[in-house]
């Protein structure tokens, strides 16, 4: 290929990545279509196949985009906090800070979960959301180590009761369509810290 054809694939790519990020959230990866990604885009059906094997494989960068989006937001707040407790609740507020960007139809909660709701048990994307998952866990373990260096037997409760809380969080600002039910978990999470 040469460097000519290349720069047109790239931008293609980036197209149909960002079209379909936009109506995956928006509809679901089950409702969207092939011809409605490529008509958002504004690429031909061939581009979409010149740059993804399948729908499947589509949906696989889509999600990778979104594990990737949340960890900038992450690496934002985390880089600004002053101390392990405030990188505990970093991942609190990288979260709130996904509930706030500018989505053309609302906030939805988080787009891992709700893709990952659509696909089969056991299949690639879903493990993908897991794994996104098991590392925001591991995240708030290792802050919770920070803070806690000498508690050993009390770490791993309490990082799983913060990763608990942040996703039933979650999961209430995407169904109420905003941040409150977020800014409400960190508001626990930080309690918790205090009462150490």
């Amino acid at each position: 290929m040469s460097p000519a054809e290349v720069q047109p694939k790239k931008r293609a790519r980036a197209l149909l990545l960002d079209a379909a990020a936009r109506l995956f959230y928006a509809r679901g990866v089950g409702a969207t279509g092939i011809d409605a990604i490529t008509a958002e885009a504004g690429v031909a059906k061939k581009s979409l196949y010149n740059n993804f094997a399948s729908k499947q494989d589509l949906v696989a960068a889509y999600l990778e985009a979104r594990h990737e989006e949340w960890l900038g937001l992450y690496r934002t707040r985390v880089d600004a906090a002053g101390g392990p407790r405030e990188r505990v609740l970093a991942v609190f507020d990288a979260y709130v800070d996904h509930a706030n960007f500018a989505y053309e139809h609302g906030f939805r909660g988080c787009g891992l979960l709700n893709a990952a709701a659509e696909l089969p048990a056991g299949s690639p994307g879903r493990l993908a959301v897991r794994h996104h998952k098991e590392e925001v866990e591991a995240l708030l373990a290792k802050h919770v180590g920070e803070l806690m260096p000498e508690q050993d037997l009390r770490r791993p409760d309490l990082a799983v009761h913060l990763a608990f809380v942040l996703e039933g969080a979650m999961v209430r600002a995407g169904l109420e369509g905003g941040e409150a039910r977020l800014l409400q978990g960190r508001t626990l999470a930080a309690q918790m810290l205090d009462e150490l």
